[in-house]
């Protein structure tokens, strides 16, 4: 009896002396555990889904800043998906190799590197969009927005298979027993992924709303002045829209500095940055909460969001033209 127990507490009964130990929950724990997440995973997905298709389908939201929050809203995409994954498919154990492993990692850090890059290129649109006005339609164009997410993805690629390349040349390099999904980053790559993911675009991000947010006080008192000539109103109204996208999206970046920094904080404290699929920390899972509350952000500030979700909900997408609907 004391053997059947200890073996159905393994994840591979046949490898007594190699398989890991399933963790110790109760029923109802697992079953919360498993309901929340799950959750939190179908939300990100639908919703990022329906950003993607929202500035895909509708001309009128062929922007530059509306391609950044499509760039944002791919990776937050391929988040949920990979959050889903490892929801329904580890069950405290992983059954799928550790190649898998490897890969699974690889696309989780290179969709969360794809959304610090974006952000940044964030922060830049809005200060070009807030500091220098006159000179935005020429300077940000959707041709060099396009550019510039592109490279944003190939850096992300290229610099995440040089931080796990020791991964990938052994896959079961770090795996200590059969169930486990683990790997490793050495110490001083931890510190270059810290600074090149978080501290250089924290600062970057920061300096930029900074400037951004002294520029925009300076106009709102302008516009609250009665000095303003009639002849510039309609310059006035352009400014007032973007101070809003400024708004909008500077709560976008506090979400995101607020989900990012214990992630970040407990692998500068750890003496290796050990990350495991069946024992995944709290802060991880808010760093990838963070790809489910961007859309939520848009529904509340973003009209033109609500629109396009009804519009789609009701399959009114389908119908001839729908691309030419106007929806701001």
């Amino acid at each position: 009896m004391m053997e059947t127990l200890e073996e159905g507490q393994l994840c591979f009964p046949e490898l007594v002396n190699t398989s890991c130990t399933k963790p110790q929950r109760t029923h109802a724990e697992a079953l919360l555990i498993y309901i929340l997440l799950s959750f939190i995973s179908v939300v990100t997905m639908t919703l990022n889904l329906l950003v993607i298709i929202s500035i895909s389908h509708f001309r009128q939201l062929h922007t530059p800043t509306n391609l950044l929050l499509l760039s944002l809203a791919v990776s937050d995409f391929f988040v949920g998906i990979l959050m889903s994954f490892q929801i329904l498919i580890t069950n405290d154990c992983w059954f799928l190799g550790d190649l898998m492993c490897v890969s699974f990692y690889v696309l989780l850090f290179i969709s969360t590197s794809a959304s610090v890059g974006t952000i940044v290129l964030i922060s830049v649109d809005r200060y070009v969009a807030i500091c220098y006005p006159l000179h935005y339609s020429t300077k940000i164009t959707v041709t060099r927005v396009t550019i510039c997410i592109s490279f944003c993805w190939i850096c992300s690629i290229l610099y995440v298979v040089l931080l796990m390349v020791d991964n990938l040349r052994q896959p079961n390099r770090y795996t200590l027993c059969s169930g486990d999904c683990v790997i490793v980053i050495n110490y001083v790559a931890g510190i270059a992924d810290i600074i090149t993911t978080f501290f250089a675009p924290v600062t970057i991000i920061i300096f930029l709303y900074m400037r951004v947010f002294v520029v925009a006080v300076s106009q709102a008192r302008a516009m609250r002045s009665h000095i303003t000539s009639i002849t510039l109103s309609g310059t006035v109204s352009a400014k007032k829209s973007e101070l809003k996208a400024a708004r909008t999206l500077g709560v976008v970046i506090v979400v995101f500095l607020t989900c990012l920094c214990p992630y970040f904080i407990s692998s500068l404290l750890g003496e290796n940055s050990l990350f495991s699929l069946t024992s995944v920390p709290l802060e991880s899972w808010l760093f990838n909460f963070n790809s489910c509350l961007n859309p939520v952000i848009y529904a509340f500030c973003y009209s033109w969001y609500r629109k396009t979700i009804k519009l789609i909900v009701t399959l009114k997408v389908l119908e001839p033209d729908s691309c030419e609907i106007s929806v701001l």
